[in-house]
């Protein structure tokens, strides 16, 4: 009765957990939202293909005032955007700032946060990959109370979410981003039971 009692509990989490993940692949890979609105920023988290190209062409159209990376390696300038930028150097000046401290997806919140709060902005549009934008949101959503956020999912040729479970390396990349999310999710309720850990790790 026992063995029984645990492989329906296990097939359950099972079941949730596979559901969970046809949510996640399927719910953000979605039309743009609100492909004509203008916010005061455009943030773009770097990490992947087109992420950067969109942001600067969001910038050309005038969908925000400032454009801010983050994220960069601490060897990126300016300077090196130019060949993206169709080598505009007073236009790259003026309007798109580099963050370079953010490591991750939560350093991309707080990196962005401090910079948002710095300028008294309180809308941005956030580009990233459509599979990096459930754990994204998440992140920005804690960091910027009251803003806000309107998510631009990119969409590299890559990462197919259509028939993406007949590809090793797709189903790879979606299932630990899943985990990840779960991870994120779940942080502040283990921060909670485990607090002195998370400390140290800090």
């Amino acid at each position: 009765m026992l063995i029984r009692a645990f492989a329906a509990w296990i097939g359950t989490v099972l079941l949730l957990w596979a559901g969970g993940l046809v949510w996640f692949v399927h719910s953000f890979a979605t039309p743009i939202a609100e492909p004509a609105a203008a916010t005061d920023a455009i943030v773009v988290l770097t990490g992947g293909s087109l992420r950067l190209e969109s942001g600067l062409e969001l910038l050309r159209e005038g969908k925000g005032h400032m454009l801010f990376v983050s994220g960069v390696n601490q060897q990126v300038e300016l300077a090196d955007l130019l060949p993206i930028a169709g080598a505009h150097p007073d236009w790259i000046t003026c309007c798109v700032v580099l963050g370079h401290e953010a490591d991750s997806t939560l350093g991309n919140a707080r990196e962005t946060a401090l910079w948002m709060g710095r300028h008294g902005y309180r809308s941005l549009r956030l580009v990233t990959a459509w599979y990096h934008m459930p754990r994204s949101l998440l992140e920005f959503e804690r960091a910027l109370p009251g803003t806000d956020i309107i998510p631009h999912p990119v969409f590299p040729e890559v990462v197919k979410h259509e028939g993406w479970w007949e590809s090793p390396g797709t189903a790879a990349l979606l299932i630990g981003e899943y985990g990840k999310y779960l991870a994120a999710l779940f942080r502040p309720l283990l921060m909670r039971l485990q607090p002195n850990v998370f400390e140290r790790q800090r």
